[in-house]
């Protein structure tokens, strides 16, 4: 680690304020076909659990459905720090570790079909249209768990990404692009959040 890294490692374990807690990183299918792109994230991985994060989500956009099985494949294989679940946009079941992956899940499908869910909540006569609320959409997402930090590198936007969970979280975009994300880049993003003042909509 060079100097400058040692300078911002430094300055980010001192920090008065907390790390972010719940990290969230959006990765393209496209980031994934580059060279190291997996190294780089079990190294995005680590650093994120050894600067204070409890669980890390990662979303990759697919523009190709037919690679989901493949990418799926080498992200169930990863040397993940913590235990890891990879979740495709046709499993019905909600991802549960500390680290949760969804591939090719958009936003908002994931809201649609939580709405949908509270409907048929509705229809069964579980639960009245009167007494619906915010609480029980949020138990239809796959990723219920808000972040506190959203990692976009490559551009500044964040395609159709949990919608719902990320509008009161700090976002961070960068011009570096995935393959080229180092733990300064890390870093940084961790530093921007100490500095901001969280005022989740007030």
């Amino acid at each position: 680690m060079g100097l400058y890294d040692r300078y911002l490692a430094a300055r980010t374990r001192r920090s008065a304020a907390d790390p972010p807690r719940t990290i969230a990183l959006v990765i393209t299918e496209r980031d994934l076909l580059e060279p190291g792109a997996y190294a780089t994230l079990e190294s995005v991985l680590e650093w994120a659990f050894d600067y204070g994060a409890e669980r890390v989500m990662v979303y990759v956009s697919v523009l190709d459905e037919a690679a989901v099985p493949t990418l799926r494949g080498s992200l169930e294989r990863l040397d993940a720090p913590r235990p890891l679940a990879v979740r495709g946009p046709d499993d019905g079941e909600r991802a549960d570790a500390p680290i949760q992956v969804s591939i090719g899940l958009g936003g908002r499908a994931e809201f649609t079909n939580a709405v949908r869910d509270v409907s048929r909540a509705v229809e069964r006569g579980e639960l009245s249209s009167e007494d619906v609320a915010e609480e029980h959409i949020e138990a239809g997402l796959v990723f219920p768990t808000a972040p506190d930090l959203v990692i976009k590198t490559g551009a500044e936007r964040l395609s159709d990404f949990m919608i719902w969970q990320s509008v009161y979280s700090e976002l961070y975009f960068t011009d570096v692009n995935w393959r080229d994300f180092r733990k300064r880049d890390f870093l940084r993003a961790v530093r921007d959040y100490q500095d901001r003042q969280r005022r989740f909509g007030r």
